[in-house]
């Protein structure tokens, strides 16, 4: 620490080494917190998420898959990651390849906001990890999780960082043409929606009997994880203007009640089409309306945001329950998550409409910059119909990169992988499950924990298992 007794100032107004003057505390606070929040969303939300949609045999197997993806990610990131998304140009869709993890980098403030570097790296941590999460939701059920551990810091290095980079940095050639992509409506959910449905198409199917019937083995714990989702987008979506503002404010309102109005409008459409609330179609509806909204959640307005959901609420609902149903191009594709429809169609509509509904006052607040940021319904009305094609056509532009670069780089590098290690379990393992895949399981059949006596993991399987109390054997076998 440096000394400053020798300056002859007051000692009330002595220089804080750990608070410097460019450094706003309320704004390091609240990064520091949404970047938390982030964080929960994946661990424990879709560890619980995950873990209880899933067959019970799975549970133990997709949640690890997150809680690795996670570790691996922010391992990966101060490594390379974050400077090749957000530092020095390499070429205009990617950055150079250094470390996050000098204390003098990590100290200084951050390229935007009021804050050191050192928030800046975790908050987008925490961002590209559960875009590696989110590809897993379309992958559980069977695949090897040796090929798991090394698809996810591949992908990272290889697909995120350039979508970052063009997408979000200073740099990026999508990001000075002006795209909005206010949260990741792009970099996040397209990418990840397509890479998850690319790696389903590389790593094959479930077992025929786990695709035909496939119940959540847990519905509340996965309402649960939900709700740590939905709650979680506050961070999410506040967190992105880098300061504590009105429009942070505003972002997390419009997140709110476009996943609100997504969710209503999918159990409503269940209903009159199926007959039944689902409380399922409830989360898919959910999750919809809050991946729309990512991209424009500061910069549109609250009557947007309520059309935003309605769309999100609709459209996903018709791909998933219709279209999907009528192509076999698209059922041969086991898509265990639905993140197709969740991720890539939601991500792409929301993109799009934010072409339409973008604020050129509240893109001021956001990007401090009135020229090039106009939704094309504001271009009609203020006379900038020509600014306001542009941005509808930039949006669209970086709907087909993301899903070209996804389909692309995801295909190649599970073609790599497989040279190595098997992408798929084998069908005698799928049989089994969580014990196959890790020597665990998630529930316990027996009182203290011991295994089932005729599992051939078992270790216990020259131990007599007592008799359960209160039910039959042939009833605990059917539990």
């Amino acid at each position: 620490m440096k000394n400053y007794t020798g300056l002859g100032l007051p000692e009330n107004i002595l220089p804080d080494p750990a608070s410097p003057d460019w450094m706003n505390k309320g704004d390091n606070a609240w990064q520091l917190a949404a970047a938390t929040l982030v964080g929960m969303q994946s661990i424990p939300g879709l560890i619980m998420l995950y873990g209880g949609a899933v067959k019970k045999k799975w549970a133990v197997n997709s949640a690890f898959m997150v809680l690795y993806a996670f570790a691996c990610v922010l391992f990966c990131w101060v490594c390379w990651g974050y400077q090749m998304s957000f530092g020095d140009t390499l070429i205009p869709i990617w950055g150079k390849i250094d470390v996050a993890l000098e204390q003098e980098y990590l100290l200084k403030q951050a390229f935007l906001g009021k804050f050191p570097n050192a928030t800046m790296v975790f908050f987008q941590s925490v961002f590209a990890a559960i875009t590696l999460i989110l590809i897993a939701g379309a992958l559980l059920g069977r695949m090897n999780f040796y090929a798991w551990m090394l698809f996810v810091p591949l992908w990272l290095t290889f697909s995120y960082t350039v979508g970052a980079f063009s997408i979000w940095s200073v740099n990026g050639f999508l990001s000075t043409a002006g795209i909005i992509d206010y949260s990741g409506g792009y970099v996040i959910h397209l990418s990840s929606g397509v890479a998850g449905f690319t790696a389903a198409y590389w790593v094959g199917p479930r077992l025929t009997k786990d695709r035909e019937r496939f119940p959540p083995n847990n519905i509340l714990l996965m309402l649960a994880g939900a709700g740590l989702l939905w709650m979680g987008w506050t961070g999410f979506n506040g967190g992105d203007p880098y300061v504590v503002s009105v429009d942070a404010s505003l972002a997390v309102l419009n997140t709110h009640v476009c996943a609100a109005t997504s969710l209503l409008t999918w159990v409503i459409l269940d209903v009159a089409f199926f007959g039944k609330a689902s409380v399922i179609g409830a989360v898919q509806g959910m999750i919809t309306g809050l991946v729309c909204i990512t991209p424009a959640a500061g910069v549109v307005q609250g009557w947007a945001a309520i059309i935003m959901g309605l769309c999100s609420g609709s459209i996903p609902w018709f791909t998933m329950m219709v279209v999907h149903k009528k192509f076999e191009i698209l059922q041969k594709v086991d898509d265990t998550m639905a993140v197709l429809h969740t991720h890539a169609i939601a991500g792409s509509l929301g993109g799009f409409l934010t072409g339409l509904f973008a604020d050129p006052y509240l893109c001021f607040l956001f990007y401090s910059d009135y020229k090039n940021y106009v939704g094309l319904f504001y271009g009609f009305q203020n006379g900038k119909v020509h600014t306001g094609l542009r941005q509808i056509g930039l949006q669209l532009i970086g709907i087909l990169f993301v899903v070209g670069l996804n389909i692309v780089t995801t295909s190649l590098i599970c073609v790599l992988v497989q040279v190595f290690v098997p992408l798929r379990m084998s069908d005698e393992d799928m049989e089994i499950g969580d014990e196959a895949a890790h020597g665990e399981e998630a529930y316990a059949i027996w009182g203290q924990g011991e295994r089932h006596e005729n599992s051939r993991y078992s270790t216990n399987n020259d131990i007599e298992m007592p008799e359960p109390k209160g039910r039959s054997a042939g009833q605990v076998e059917m539990a």
